[in-house]
């Protein structure tokens, strides 16, 4: 079969329910572990994790507010994970300087600098809410 030909019932078997579910774990792990050995953010951004999801689970005073606390913190890893898949990608297709190569990186760093920003609001605005309004 080449590359062109779709994929026959044969080619599919064996991938489907369990078989699959366990493959697509695995694959997830081998990503979490390529971003925690190799991205400094990514390890950061862990960190914060892991005070700031027990502190929203504590300081949300409902679910919504746990799920805007706990949810702005995962997306930053979120977005994280898909600027480092980016930048990989990037350098992997184009390891010469370009200036289109940058300008993707470039914004897929002002994502994950947004997603900070919404993180911070989301987390200041709750604060002040409990505590000053």
């Amino acid at each position: 079969m080449d590359d062109t030909s779709p994929p026959s019932a044969a080619h599919l078997k064996g991938k489907r329910g369990i078989k699959r579910l366990w493959n697509a774990t695995r694959y997830t792990m081998r990503g979490l572990a390529a971003a925690w050995r190799y991205e400094d953010a990514f390890r950061q951004e862990v960190c914060l994790a892991v005070i700031a999801l027990p502190l929203g689970v504590w300081l949300g005073q409902n679910g919504i507010e746990r799920a805007l606390l706990l949810g702005s913190i995962l997306l930053i890893l979120i977005v994280e994970l898909l600027n480092s898949a980016l930048e990989s990608i990037v350098d992997k297709a184009s390891p010469e300087i370009h200036e289109l190569a940058g300008r993707a990186k470039d914004m897929g760093s002002a994502a994950v600098f947004i997603s900070l920003v919404l993180a911070a609001l989301v987390w200041g605005l709750t604060l002040w809410e409990h505590f000053c309004g």
